[in-house]
């Protein structure tokens, strides 16, 4: 989601039958993702990945998130190479040594999930093979930061410490975010910021957190499209996203296995 200035809102804090409903979306947007993941390869449109997604989503009951929402048009966002976010599915085909970011959200009795992963097309350059590494490695690392009595921007900061530290650059401009019966609720939750600050982390909290990473610096671009996010100066951007629940004993990963 796009940033704005810091404003913590109303959290809702959510109880374990809503979470194991939250539990139930996800898996349905994991599936997808695995079928996604099997089908990238030289050849293949962004339509034709568009296309399969939302005939699996809706085989399952569930509905596109993404369709229809601020008029987007799409089960999916396909971002290839210099695209962070928010990629609009077409006729593209992907080529060798492309990377392709796939972000999948569905909403399934009354929750939404959502998910995204960066996917390499054949064989790709080590530097590419590294971004992905990196910024999968950093949704890990703050996803392990969310627990009890930690603060909000820990989460932040622990992602943003691991991508600098390996020469790479944290989008500033779309952050993470909280999900439950809305796609995107409070609070915001971006890839950098300062250790010990931010609200007090409480069990029943859902979040969606999302490191979007660039290989060159941060900012980035808005195309004409009014959707595709690009990197300023086109170096590759990799995005990898969970959802997860704050428990008494530990982050839960709801769009995990």
């Amino acid at each position: 989601m796009p940033y704005r200035a810091i404003d913590l809102g109303m959290i809702i804090l959510k109880s374990i039958s809503e979470i194991e409903k939250m539990r139930a979306a996800n898996l349905v947007v994991r599936d997808v993702m695995d079928h996604m993941g099997a089908m990238v390869k030289p050849g293949v449109t962004t339509g034709e990945l568009n296309r399969v997604a939302e005939e699996m989503i809706r085989s399952r009951q569930a509905r596109p998130a993404f369709k229809g929402y601020r008029g987007y048009n799409h089960a999916l966002c396909t971002s290839v190479n210099e695209e962070v976010v928010h990629g609009i599915p077409g006729p593209r085909a992907l080529k060798e040594g492309d990377i392709i970011g796939i972000d999948c959200g569905v909403l399934l009795d009354g929750f939404y999930g959502d998910m995204a992963r960066t996917f390499a097309v054949g064989h790709v350059a080590d530097e590419a093979a590294r971004l992905l590494k990196v910024t999968e490695e950093s949704l890990y690392i703050g996803i392990d930061k969310a627990r009890v009595g930690n603060r909000l921007f820990d989460i932040s900061a622990a992602v943003q410490q691991h991508v600098e530290s390996a020469g790479f650059s944290v989008v500033r401009d779309f952050v993470g975010h909280g999900i439950g019966t809305s796609l995107h609720e409070d609070p915001q939750i971006p890839n950098f910021g300062d250790t010990g600050t931010g609200v007090k982390l409480r069990a029943g909290m859902v979040f969606a957190l999302e490191p979007m990473v660039n290989a060159g610096g941060w900012k980035v671009h808005v195309l004409e499209d009014k959707w595709t996010v690009v990197t300023l100066d086109r170096s590759l951007s990799a995005h990898f996203e969970h959802s997860i629940a704050i428990t008494e004993d530990g982050p839960w990963i709801l769009s995990g296995r």
